[in-house]
């Protein structure tokens, strides 16, 4: 079952004051995004964040779980209704988290041969 738009729409906005927040729809799922950082997961109208030592320590009673067959364990993030402790946890969350590598452009000369 794919995640609604208005689920993804709703975890935005609660999400709002941990950064620039974003989606790209992913697989037929979403992918979050915290200025520029790919930090959490959108699956079946369920939100996952990436497991990072952080996160463990600023939210301790999260459960994990298995986002879509052959993933890694994520943060099954229940309660959506604290929108200050869903923007810390994905502050801290991204603070570990490295920044995308630089896209390769496309084309382009081989060199000089």
């Amino acid at each position: 079952m794919a995640s609604r738009l208005e689920f993804v729409e709703y975890v935005l906005e609660q999400l709002q004051g941990a950064g620039t927040i974003t989606y790209r729809k992913m697989f037929g799922e979403y992918g979050i995004y915290c200025d520029g950082k790919f930090f959490a997961t959108i699956c079946n109208d369920q939100l996952f964040f990436k497991i990072t030592e952080g996160g463990r320590k600023f939210w301790p009673e999260l459960e994990e779980g298995i986002p879509y067959h052959g993933a890694k364990p994520h943060f099954l993030v229940e309660e959506l209704d604290d929108r200050e402790k869903l923007a810390g946890l994905a502050q801290v969350t991204c603070q570990e988290l490295p920044m995308p590598k630089p896209k390769k452009k496309k084309g382009g000369a081989r060199g000089n041969q």
